[in-house]
């Protein structure tokens, strides 16, 4: 039987957007899938979906940057999963004002749209850039914030937007704040995807940025399942809350064992294109989520040590499929 509430996404076009808007179509919800309009008609991610998942959503081509948009867009439905948004760390120090128009602005009118359509739920995408580098590990909701970046603090700006709604107008908000989420289809701004393609196409001397600054590895079936928690938990109104794996690892213990689950020897260049300024690198992020596991029931299914090697191998299978990897430019370094 099909769950009755109806959902848009935002940014579903997106990397985490379009596995997000599969699971749930998949889970019998309807969905309805909030894509950045373009002249090609495309649907970003959502154009490889197999053919049942794409005749089951409604597709919405706009701009949430456009409040009108946003407004048609959200009408007529229950809950508001929020992911549109700007997210390449080194293009916010090339155009800083697209990330406030795109991210605070965005996330205001998601927002003021749900206060007035009383919307039943919206969930907003934070990131754990907000917190820079660490203070204290692992890292709690309660840990300070820190715009290392015109990204963080775009994202810094949004999340504040979004639960002074909350506090403001009793806006049911919600704020899921994911580590790095890595898997099938993400960008090859990230460093994942960056090392898997450079392999695939042959290459052995791989050019990396810093290889020292550790993460918290999320796989991105586990972030959905985050998602789908904070969607349908009465307690995570008025809440922030951490969906990470508890598990820290390094650039350089990645890169190598994304070269063990390949198969191959790889000898590491800094390129310094790849490197963000001093102050603005995020040196250690470490999830804390017991918050996630005591208000939600939620828990990572791809965590520590052999959950992060399976979610690689499962990513690694999916960039070396041929058609998958052609539509990668594994050769260039993308802002």
């Amino acid at each position: 039987m099909k769950n009755t509430k109806k959902i848009l996404v935002t940014g579903a076009d997106g990397f985490i957007g379009s596995h997000l808007t599969e699971y749930l179509v998949r889970q019998g919800y309807q969905v309805k899938a909030f894509v950045l309009y373009n002249s090609f008609n495309s649907w970003g991610w959502l154009d490889q979906s197999p053919a049942e998942i794409r005749e089951n959503i409604e597709v919405f081509a706009g701009d949430i940057r456009d409040p009108h948009g946003v407004k048609e867009a959200m009408r007529g439905c229950d809950i508001v999963l929020h992911l549109a948004a700007l997210i390449a760390i080194p293009y916010s120090y090339h155009s800083p004002a697209t990330y406030v128009d795109t991210n605070i602005k965005g996330t205001l009118n998601v927002v003021q749209a749900a206060r007035e359509l009383e919307v039943e739920k919206v969930v907003h995408t934070s990131t754990s850039e907000v917190y820079g580098t660490a203070k204290f590990v692992p890292i709690t909701e309660d840990h300070p914030l820190q715009g290392q970046s015109p990204y963080s603090a775009s994202k810094i700006g949004a999340d504040q937007i979004a639960m002074s709604y909350y506090n403001s107008f009793g806006t049911p908000v919600a704020i899921i704040r994911p580590f790095n989420t890595y898997g099938p289809r993400q960008s090859a701004r990230a460093v994942i995807p960056t090392v898997i393609t450079q392999i695939a196409n042959g290459k052995r001397v791989l050019k990396l940025g810093s290889m020292h600054p550790t993460r918290d590895f999320n796989y991105v079936l586990d972030t959905v399942k985050g998602f789908e928690a904070v969607a349908f938990s009465d307690k995570s109104v008025g809440e922030v809350i951490n969906i990470g794996s508890n598990f820290e690892v390094s650039i350089g213990e990645t890169v190598n064992l994304i070269a063990e689950v390949m198969g191959v020897e790889v000898e590491i260049r800094t390129d310094d294109q790849r490197l963000r300024p001093e102050k603005s690198e995020v040196e250690r992020l470490w999830a804390d989520n017991s918050k996630a596991r005591q208000l939600l029931g939620w828990e990572p299914r791809y965590a520590g040590m052999d959950g992060f090697k399976r979610g690689l191998t499962e990513t690694v299978s999916w960039f070396v499929d041929s058609k998958n990897l052609t539509a990668y430019k594994a050769h260039l370094y993308n802002i």
